[in-house]
C-alpha cells in the first residue's frame, strides 16, 4: 500500500508538472512525447513511462484538480492513493462526472473491486441503478436497517452474462444463474452468501420451495429471491409475503434481522408495484432484470439480418463455390 501511494503521488506530480509547463511554456504533444522517452532513459528499470501512460498522468491530474488548489502543490485525493494506478486510469477515462467518479472510487475501495469488476460496474451503469428497486423498507424495517437494505438492492439487474430463449421458464433462468454463480454474485453485490436453490420449507404439512436463498452478511438477514420471466403481477407480492413468514419462522435465528424478499421480473409497471407493496407487512423489493440481448440498441438489433437470411446467403455461397469447382475455374 505504501509503494502504491508513492507511485500514484509520483504520477500525480508528473501530471501536474506537465499541465503547469503547458500553461507557462506552451508545451505541445511533441514535448510530452520526448519527456516520456527521457523518463524511460533516466529510469530504465522502471515501467510506466510510455508516452500513453504519461498522457494518462496528465489526464489523472486534470480529472481530479479542484479549483486550481492542486496547482499550488496539493496532492491527489485520498481515495486515489488507496486505489491501484490501473483503477485510477479506468475512473478518469470512463467516468467524466467528478461526483460519479468519486462514488465509483469509494465503492471500489469499500468492496475491494478488481479492475475488471470496476470496469463492469461502470459499463453497466451501477451508479444509476444502485438503490433504485421499488420497496417498502421505510415502513417494514427500522432505521438504519431500512436505509442499508435500500442500498443493497438495485434496478434493473444486468445479467449480460446470460442468453435465454424468449420462451424460457423460471427454472431455465434459475439454472442459467446458478451456472454463472460467480457472475451472479458480482451483480448482486458484496455481502451476499449463497445458501441454496429450490430451498425446501415444510409448512402445514405441505412442501414449498424458495427459488434462491441468500444470507446477507452486512444486513445480517436471509434474502429470498423469487424469479419471474414475465411482467410483475400483484399476486407475486402475496406469494413472497408467505415465503418471508415461513423463512422467519423456520430459518431466522434470534440474532438475525427480519428476512427480506426480492421479486425479480422481466419487466414491471411502477404504479402496479407501488400499489401492491403499499399495505404489505414484510420487507421486500421488486426489480427488473436485463439479459444479454438487451445490450444492443433496438435500432441496431433490428437492422441485423435474421438467422434465416444468413443461412440463405451461405447456401448461395456454397452453390456458387460448387459451380466454380465443376467448371474447373
Amino acid at each position: 500500500m505504501a509503494v502504491n501511494r508513492e507511485l500514484v503521488e509520483l504520477y500525480w506530480r508528473i501530471g501536474r508538472e506537465i499541465v503547469e509547463r503547458q500553461e507557462r511554456e506552451g508545451w505541445g504533444k511533441g514535448v510530452i512525447e520526448r519527456l516520456a522517452r527521457d523518463l524511460q532513459a533516466a529510469f530504465p528499470g522502471l515501467q510506466g513511462f510510455s508516452p500513453s501512460n504519461v498522457w494518462r498522468m496528465r489526464a489523472f491530474f486534470l480529472g481530479h484538480a479542484r479549483g486550481g488548489e492542486e496547482l499550488q502543490g496539493g496532492g491527489p485525493p485520498e481515495f486515489a492513493t488507496t486505489l491501484p494506478w490501473g483503477h485510477n486510469v479506468v475512473l478518469v477515462e470512463k467516468v467524466k462526472d467528478p461526483s460519479e467518479r468519486l462514488w465509483y472510487a469509494q465503492q471500489a475501495v469499500q468492496n475491494g473491486w478488481s479492475r475488471a469488476v470496476l470496469v463492469h460496474q461502470i459499463d453497466t451503469g451501477l451508479h444509476a441503478r444502485q438503490g433504485q428497486a421499488l420497496n417498502n423498507f421505510d415502513r417494514t424495517l427500522p432505521a438504519p436497517q431500512s436505509d442499508l437494505a435500500r442500498q443493497v438492492l438495485k434496478d434493473p439487474y444486468t445479467f449480460d452474462f446470460l442468453t435465454l430463449a424468449a420462451d424460457a421458464h423460471e427454472r431455465d433462468l434459475e439454472r442459467a444463474l446458478l451456472g454463472r454463480l460467480r457472475d451472479f454474485l458480482v451483480e448482486l453485490g458484496v455481502g451476499f452468501a449463497f445458501v441454496g436453490s429450490q430451498y425446501h420449507l415444510e409448512v402445514g404439512g405441505q412442501d414449498f420451495y424458495l427459488d434462491l436463498l441468500f444470507y446477507h452478511l452486512k444486513l445480517r438477514c436471509f434474502v429470498v429471491i423469487d424469479l419471474k420471466v414475465e411482467e410483475f403481477k400483484p399476486e407475486f407480492v402475496g406469494k413472497m409475503n408467505f415465503y418471508l413468514s415461513a423463512a422467519d419462522d423456520h430459518l431466522r435465528h434470534p440474532a438475525d434481522q427480519p428476512s427480506i424478499g426480492l421479486v425479480l421480473c422481466r419487466e414491471k409497471n411502477r404504479v402496479v408495484v407501488e400499489y401492491s407493496l403499499r399495505d404489505t407487512s414484510k420487507p421486500m423489493g421488486v426489480a427488473a432484470y436485463e439479459l444479454r440481448r438487451g445490450i444492443l440498441p433496438a435500432a441496431i438489433r433490428d437492422s441485423l439480418p435474421s438467422a434465416a437470411a444468413i443461412e440463405a446467403e451461405l447456401r448461395k455461397v456454397e452453390v456458387a463455390a460448387g459451380d466454380v469447382t465443376d467448371t474447373g475455374e
